[in-house]
Formats: C-alpha cells, structure tokens, sequence
C-alpha cells in the first residue's frame, strides 16, 4: 500500500495529523506492507526568513489582529497538539521560508529517512524554535539521523531538489489539493486535514481489504 503525504513544515495541523497518523499505522495489521512517500507543499511560498520573528507576530500581521488575537488562536492549536503528545511554543517558533525544509526531506529519502526527517523538523519547527531555513539547523538534523553532512551541504549549494519540491506542489495543483495535510491512499481514497486515528486506521483497513 502506497500512501503519499502532502504536508509543509510550518502547518501546525501538520504536525497533528502526522501523529494522529502515526498512532493508525502502529495499529494497523498490514503496516509491514506500507510504502510511505513524503510530498513538499509550501502554505506561504512567498515567506521570507525572519528570525527576528516568531508565528504568534506573523499570524497577527497576516490577519490583521492584535498579538493577543493571535496568541489565543494558537494557543486553541496548542492544546490540540497536547492532546497528541506534542508541545508547540509559537512563542519561539521562528517565522522560516520552508523550500529548503522541503529539499532537506527529499535529500533523506535517498536513504529511506524522509519519515525521520519530516519529526525532526517539526520538532524543531514548533517545540524547539529552531530556523529551519538555516543551513547549521538542517546540518545538526542531519548528524542526528546519521546522515553524510558532506553530501548534504553539496546538495544545499548546488540546489538539488528543487526540482522535486516543485514538481510535488505542481501535483497538487493537479490533484486540486488546496490544504494540508493531505494523505492519498493507492490513488484511489484520500482524507484531506488532522482526522482522528479511527479515520486513518479505517482507510488502511478498507484499501488493504480491496487488494
């Protein structure tokens, strides 16, 4: 069973519905059988690198709202992440373009570590305010899962897979996804945002039934 992730770092949404995923997957019978694959989308295209920022400031610049406005949206976010296991300081989370993110991920399924790299950069997206959009922040990731740095850094200056972040978000335009996350089971059933663990698990169930 095939199943394709449309997911970008800086959704907060992103986040949970990979966890909530995670949780279905363990519980599925047939996991052995899954092949997962990573897709790059980018919510802010256009965002530049700030870290003199942090999301609550960019959230109420965006909406046109009061910090305290945006605090309190996030903080509704937060305890959904909590609920998860998870924990979200947008008090520290710094404002990063998230393109170079995207080619990072992409650079680690070459070695079958898409999934890994995908937690360690929400990790240090929400709960560690790290810039994700630095080259030391993907350079430290990569040491942690035992990456060639080397070849890391090659690939940053050279811009490889830029291509493939491109092509990934080009798909989705095609596929008329307009939000993430966005799971796509064998191209035949799809469950579009953060559903419930029964969701995911259901899916697999009813795919893996119809082989």
């Amino acid at each position: 069973m095939k199943i394709e992730i449309w997911s970008d770092i800086m959704c907060p949404f992103c986040y949970i519905g990979k966890r909530r995923f995670d949780a279905a997957l363990a519980q599925f019978e047939h996991k052995d059988e899954v092949q997962i694959v990573w897709k790059s989308f980018m919510l802010s295209p256009e965002l530049k690198t700030d870290p003199s920022k942090n999301m609550n400031q960019l959230l109420a610049d965006h909406k046109n709202i009061s910090l305290e406005e945006a605090k309190g949206m996030h903080d509704y976010v937060t305890d959904m992440a909590a609920n998860v296991g998870l924990t979200y300081n947008f008090d520290d989370a710094v404002v990063a373009n998230t393109f170079n993110a995207h080619r990072f991920i992409h650079f680690a399924a070459q070695y079958g570590k898409a999934t890994e790299a995908e937690e360690k950069l929400f990790a240090a997206y929400f709960t560690e305010g790290r810039n994700i959009d630095d080259a030391q922040t993907l350079i430290g990731i990569a040491i942690e899962l035992g990456l060639d740095t080397t070849k890391l850094a090659e690939s940053m200056s050279s811009g490889a897979f830029a291509d493939e972040v491109v092509a990934d978000i080009t798909e989705a335009q095609e596929l008329q996804i307009q939000g993430v996350p966005f799971f796509v089971f064998d191209r035949k059933y799809a469950i579009s945002g953060a559903q419930e663990t029964a969701a995911f698990l259901d899916t697999m169930n009813k795919v893996h039934a119809e082989k």
